[in-house]
Formats: structure tokens, C-alpha cells, sequence
């Protein structure tokens, strides 16, 4: 039996719905669905009968600031001592879950067996609900974090969100008869320790949850319960909530990472899974740098042809990482977005390469885009690139950055691996003066296809 785990990570689970897609073209199926905290939300669009496709392309139309609501005027009459949380579930309630195409009558219907966790307070308890007895007031409920939403209130019930107990319900799984788990985690775990009340609120989160995960992994092993364990997870912590929220990331962009993320994984992975250790879900920091989006326009076919990048240029220095690229093709007689994998970025005295693949009815197809170069590469080039070529298997077109496209990528460019506005804003400058450092043609790996 086959469990997949969705564990929490705010709204920026839109990520798993790129993993969940990758796992769907590896053609894998799952016998058992669970959802934690913001995993409640994929989990419960799967178990509504949504495709991978109808969940990427729902996350990317989601207005996310519906996530917030404001409570009534007379909770915040209350002063800031008193308040029951900072906003109320109305919003996700109303406008994110249908949004989603989340629907508790659907998901009854599942013929896939789930399961929703949420914390009973009153017994400092985490309750697996199965998915034939859930609401969405208590979906919320299982998404409600403490100090920031309030908690449902039902007969002599008090119900939050279970991420303080744990992020990830592999016990559940193991209940179930699962014995083989894909563990989806997106909740950072690094060494990275920041100042300020949000960046520790989450670390309080990112110790409770590893900690607990862990817990669970060491309880099956001491009672001889023998599994095989599969970790789908970022190679670098995600952007926080607050980047998502304020525009600083876009949905569509996690989703690519996530497709991104969960195919490197597929990659290398080995039929006896990974070491049940606490080193299962590690992450390495991102060194100083900026990610931003591009955007290439074409037709091909008589139809039009998008293909978006999202880079992740860090600045140059002896880190050993390269620029990370996610992105995805979209082309209605493709069936429509088409994600990317193992996307790299090369430069010469010529021209700028981005190189990926793709999967094209079922088979893998190398994906190259090729642009020269007047001169030395710089941010000139970069936006308005001077007639760029995009090849896809056997397919070639002509593609260019429109100006609205252009102009949002500068103004969306964001810095990482920075904090506070001193650093963001010198990181901004830096890469505005030096423009992008690519590494050159010989020393970029090229993707492998595979069938």
C-alpha cells in the first residue's frame, strides 16, 4: 500500500501541486491521501477529483491575499491583548476553497482513502479525520495557526491547526497498512537561525514539526514497523508566507519549483527510499542573490506559445551553486502548461542558453532556448533579448519578452539569502550594477533525457 503525506507549509503549498504533477507523470498512484496544515489544502483538492493540471492552473488564478479576512470590528475593540487572532477564516471559507475546487461533498465521494489532521486542543491531540467526515469548517480549522486565526469552536470541541504536534502524519499512514510513504515536506530545515518575531514563530514551527517527524520515525523503527520512506522537498528553504502574500513569489512560480523539486528527486531515487533519519528533510541555505521571471512570447503551430522562467541567479562567489531555473511551456496543442525539469542557464562571448526537458505525450523532449549576444551579457539583453530561439524536441519558433513583460520583470525581481530593507536594497543594487553572472557554456550541465 502506497500513502502519500502532505505535510503544512502555509500558502505555499501551491509548491506540492508541482509535486504532486511530477509524481502523476512518473505514472505513480497513491492508495491513502494526508493532509496537514496547509497540505490540507492539496489534500483536499486531489480528493475533490482534481488533476495535477486543474490544481496548477487553479493555484496560479488564485487572488491570494483571499486568504485574509478581517475579524469584526468589536473583536478588534478588544485591544491587541485580547484579540481571538489576527483575522478570521471567512476569506478561505469563501474565496480560497472554492477557488480551489474544494468541495467536502466531493471529497466524501472519494474512492481514494484520506485523511485530515487536526489539534483537539481540549486533549492536546492530533485527530486523523477520515475524509468521509470532514467539513470545511474543519479543514480551516486544520489551517488555523495560533495568534493568527482563531480556532473552531464546536460542543465542547476547541479545534486548530496540528502543526505544533506534528506537520506530518506518517503514523496515520502506517495505521492504514502503508509500507511505502511519499512524505511531501516543504516546512524549511536549515541551519539558518534569523532575528525578529517571524522568523522565530517559524522556527518554533520548523523545530515542532522536524521534531515530531522525527519522533514518529523513531517510534516505527522501535516497534519494528518496516516501511520504505520517499522525500519529496525543496533543496533550499521556500520563500515565507509574506513574500507570497505581498507578490514577491507568484503561485505559478512555486508550482514550478515544486515540478522542479519533485522530478530532481524522481531522478536519483532508489527502490528502498531514504535513511528514516533526521537528515531526510535538510536543506542548504540559498547563498546572497535574486530571483525574478521572465516571460517569452511566441507562436508556433498557428497558436500562441508561452514559455515562463523563473531564475534563481545567486551572486558569483565560491558557494557552489549555479543559477536555479524552474519554469513551464504553455501551448494549447500541448494540452496547455507544460512544467520544465533540470533546467540550466550557460553564457558565451555569443549567447545566453537556458536548457531543460519536458514531457511531451508521455515522453521526454529537451527544451533549449537560445539567445545572442550583442556584446557582454547585461540586464539590456537580458529583457529584450534580440531575437531569442526557442527549441522543443523537433519544434523551433522565434520568441520575444514583450514590454509589459519586461517591465515586470525588473519590478519583480526579489532578493534572497538577504535580510531587512538595508540588505534587500543592497543586494538590489548590486545585481542592477554588475547585471547577471551565468557560468559559462562548458561549465553548465546539460539535462538528461530519459524515457
Amino acid at each position: 500500500m502506497r500513502s502519500l503525506v502532505l505535510a503544512g507549509g502555509g500558502m505555499r503549498v501551491a509548491w506540492q501541486a508541482g509535486v504532486v504533477k511530477a509524481l502523476s507523470d512518473e505514472g505513480l498512484e497513491f492508495d491513502h491521501v494526508d493532509g496537514t496544515s496547509g497540505g490540507i489544502m492539496t489534500a483536499g483538492m486531489l480528493l475533490s477529483g482534481q488533476t495535477p493540471e486543474e490544481m496548477a492552473e487553479r493555484w496560479s488564478t488564485l487572488e491570494v491575499r483571499d486568504f485574509s479576512s478581517p475579524l469584526s470590528v468589536g473583536d478588534y475593540l478588544k485591544g491587541p491583548w485580547n484579540l481571538p487572532g489576527l483575522a478570521d477564516t471567512d476569506g478561505i471559507l469563501e474565496k480560497v476553497f472554492p477557488h480551489l475546487g474544494i468541495s467536502p461533498t466531493k471529497i466524501w465521494q472519494s474512492t481514494t482513502p484520506g485523511s485530515f489532521n487536526v489539534a483537539d486542543f481540549v486533549t492536546k491531540t492530533c485527530v486523523a479525520v477520515p475524509h468521509t467526515e470532514v467539513d470545511v469548517e474543519l479543514l480551516a480549522a486544520g489551517m488555523s495557526l495560533p495568534l493568527f486565526m482563531p480556532p473552531l469552536r464546536r460542543s465542547d470541541g476547541i479545534w486548530t491547526d496540528a502543526v505544533w504536534i506534528k506537520d506530518a502524519n506518517i503514523t496515520e499512514a502506517l495505521r492504514r497498512g502503508a509500507d511505502e510513504v511519499w512524505l511531501v515536506w516543504c516546512i524549511g530545515n536549515s541551519p539558518y537561525w534569523g532575528d525578529g518575531p517571524l522568523e522565530q514563530y517559524v522556527h518554533m514551527i520548523e523545530m515542532s514539526a522536524g521534531g515530531a517527524l522525527q519522533a514518529e520515525l523513531e517510534a516505527a523503527s522501535a516497534s519494528g514497523r518496516e516501511f520504505v520512506l520517499h522525500v519529496v522537498r525543496p533543496a533550499h528553504p521556500l520563500p515565507l508566507d509574506p513574500e507570497f502574500f505581498s507578490g514577491r513569489i507568484s503561485a505559478s512560480s512555486l508550482v514550478d519549483m515544486g515540478y522542479r523539486d519533485a522530478q530532481a528527486y524522481l531522478d536519483v531515487r532508489r527502490p528502498e527510499g531514504v535513511p528514516h533519519e533526521p537528515g531526510c528533510t535538510a536543506m542548504v541555505d540559498l547563498p546572497p542573490g535574486v530571483r525574478f521571471t521572465q516571460r517569452l512570447q511566441g507562436e508556433l503551430g498557428g497558436a500562441p506559445l508561452t514559455l515562463e522562467l523563473t531564475v534563481e541567479l545567486p551572486m558569483p562567489g565560491d558557494h557552489g551553486i549555479s543559477p536555479r531555473v524552474a519554469g513551464h511551456l504553455d501551448h494549447a496543442p500541448w494540452g496547455g502548461r507544460v512544467p520544465l525539469a533540470d533546467g540550466t542557464l550557460s553564457s558565451s562571448r555569443k549567447s545566453l542558453s537556458f536548457h531543460g526537458r519536458a514531457r511531451l505525450d508521455g515522453e521526454w523532449v529537451p527544451v533549449e532556448l537560445t539567445t545572442p549576444l550583442s556584446g557582454d551579457l547585461d540586464w539590456d539583453e537580458w529583457l529584450r533579448p534580440r531575437d531569442p530561439r526557442l527549441t522543443v524536441g523537433g519544434h523551433a519558433t522565434e520568441v520575444d519578452v514583450r514590454l509589459h513583460d519586461a517591465i515586470r520583470t525588473v519590478l519583480g525581481a526579489e532578493p534572497f539569502g538577504v535580510h531587512g530593507l538595508k540588505e534587500r536594497a543592497s543586494m538590489l543594487a548590486r545585481f542592477g550594477l554588475a547585471g547577471p553572472r551565468i557560468p559559462s557554456a562548458r561549465a553548465a550541465s546539460r539535462p538528461r533525457i530519459r524515457g
